[in-house]
C-alpha cells in the first residue's frame, strides 16, 4: 500500500510537465489540481483518512493552480513546494523555540519515557530537520523561476528523496555521535558525584 502511495504522490508534478510540454500552463495546471484531486481521493479511500498536510498540500495546489489558470503563467504552481518546504520548516522551528518540537512531542506519546533520546539532542536534530525544510524550500523556489519544468519535477519528486536520504544518513552519523558525547558527559557527572 505504501508503495502505490509513494507512487501517486508523484502524479501531480509528472502530470503537469507532460501537460506543459505539449499544452499552455493553464491547461497544465487544470491537470495537475486534478491529479492533487485524484490523489486526496486515494488517499481517503486506501487509508481511510486524509491527514492535514495533505488537505494544506492540495489546497496550495488548487490556490496556486488556480493563479496559474487565469494568467496562463506556470510558475505559481510550480511555487508550491517552495511554499510548502518553507512553511512545514517554519513550522518544525516554531515548536522548537516555544517548548518541545514536534518529532519529541510524538515521540513522547508513543513510547516509554525512559526509553526517550534526551531533549537537548532531538531539540537540535529538530532544528537541522526544521533548516533542512526550509532550505529546500527556498532551492524549491529558485528552480520554479530558474530551470525547466523537467528539472523541477525531478526535484519536486525523486531528487526530493534522494536529498533527504543523504540529509538522513548524515544526521544518523551525527545523532550517533551526540549520543556518545551525551552518555559520556552524563558518566563524567555521575563520577564527581562520588
Amino acid at each position: 500500500m505504501s508503495k502505490h502511495f509513494f507512487l501517486i504522490s508523484f502524479l501531480p508534478a509528472v502530470f503537469y510537465w507532460y501537460l506543459e510540454s505539449y499544452y499552455e500552463p493553464k491547461i497544465a495546471a487544470v491537470g495537475g489540481v486534478l491529479l492533487a484531486l485524484i490523489e486526496i481521493i486515494f488517499e481517503k479511500i486506501c487509508m481511510k483518512h486524509v491527514h492535514s498536510i495533505s488537505k494544506a498540500n492540495f489546497f496550495l495546489i488548487f490556490f496556486l493552480g488556480t493563479l496559474s489558470f487565469f494568467d496562463n503563467q506556470g510558475i505559481w504552481f510550480k511555487l508550491q513546494p517552495g511554499i510548502t518546504g518553507i512553511g512545514i520548516g517554519a513550522f518544525l522551528m516554531f515548536k522548537v523555540l516555544t517548548g518541545k518540537g514536534l518529532l519529541f512531542e510524538m515521540m513522547e506519546s508513543l513510547s516509554d519515557p525512559r526509553k526517550m533520546p534526551p531533549l537537548e539532542i532531538m531539540t537540535k536534530f529538530e532544528t537541522h530537520t526544521a533548516l533542512f525544510f526550509v532550505g529546500y524550500g527556498v532551492f524549491m523556489g529558485l528552480v520554479a523561476f530558474y530551470a525547466t519544468t523537467g528539472q523541477w519535477t525531478f526535484f519536486k519528486t525523486i531528487g526530493f528523496y534522494l536529498v533527504s536520504i543523504v540529509f538522513l544518513l548524515i544526521e544518523l552519523i551525527w545523532l550517533k555521535v551526540a549520543m556518545r558525547r551525551w552518555f559520556l558527559r552524563k558518566n563524567e557527572e555521575m563520577i564527581k558525584k562520588f
